[in-house]
């Protein structure tokens, strides 16, 4: 049998020509390409831990946009995901919501059931297990950065993306803004750093964004997770969502 007797193989409708199929259209979200990544990809967020001490620091935007619209800014992206967890999301708004509620609620379920709760690497795996569940039946356009601290192993972070690609890292961001933290961040990250040192790199992050990108957003808020706990550590603010007239 010669080479060219074996037939290539069919290349997939709507391929780019390269074998690789596009999105079905029966996918959820599948409308408007140009607003869907617009949509996903304004979202930023940015996390990295210290080994020294201790603890894991991470910041997101706070718009909740469709397109070239702005709805608000004080959404806070960073959902605390149990006592020593955070979960920052980003993608679109339905996705992001829905899909961290339901990481959140299983986690809880997860210790009420046995007593004990999920480690920090067991949550991003069951994360990243829903997800890739989800990509072939009705997938959420979400990507996220879990941070935690657990006792054995002190502060970590993992990076998972929209097709359930899981990273732990010692650094990560995402969005538009990811090109500019990111570079921030291999400037200027080392493991060892402080709490002060931390919060310093986030608002220098946070100060490139609005300087550098064009469809920059105003507001930003920053999260924490140490022994003692996950919580808010501060806000970023530089628009105040104006207070709607009564009619």
């Amino acid at each position: 049998m010669k080479e060219n007797d074996f037939p290539a193989p069919p290349i997939p409708p709507c391929s780019t020509g390269e074998g690789l199929p596009c999105a079905p259209i029966s996918w959820a979200n599948s409308g408007d390409a140009w607003s869907w990544r617009v949509g996903t990809r304004i979202n930023n967020a940015a996390g990295f831990y210290s080994d020294g001490n201790d603890f894991a620091v991470v910041a997101a935007d706070t718009s909740a946009v469709h397109s070239i619209l702005v709805h608000k800014s004080n959404e806070d992206k960073i959902m605390i995901l149990d006592s020593h967890k955070l979960i920052a999301a980003s993608g679109e708004s339905g996705d992001r919501v829905q899909f961290t509620e339901y990481i959140q609620k299983n986690v809880a379920l997860y210790q009420f059931r046995n007593g004990i709760p999920l480690t920090t690497a067991a949550a991003a795996n069951f994360t990243r297990g829903e997800l890739a569940t989800a990509l072939r039946k009705n997938p959420y356009f979400v990507n996220i950065l879990l941070a935690g601290y657990d006792k054995e192993t002190g502060p970590s972070l993992y990076y998972i993306d929209y097709i359930a690609t899981l990273h732990k890292v010692d650094k990560g961001a995402f969005g538009y803004g990811s090109y500019f933290s990111l570079a921030m961040m291999d400037r200027h990250y080392h493991s060892g750093m402080t709490v002060e040192e931390a919060i310093d790199l986030v608002d220098k992050c946070i100060m490139e964004i609005r300087s550098r990108l064009v469809v920059a957003p105003p507001n930003f808020v920053i999260k924490i997770v140490d022994k003692d706990g996950a919580r808010e550590y501060a806000w970023r603010e530089s628009v105040k969502d104006a207070a709607v007239a009564s009619a």
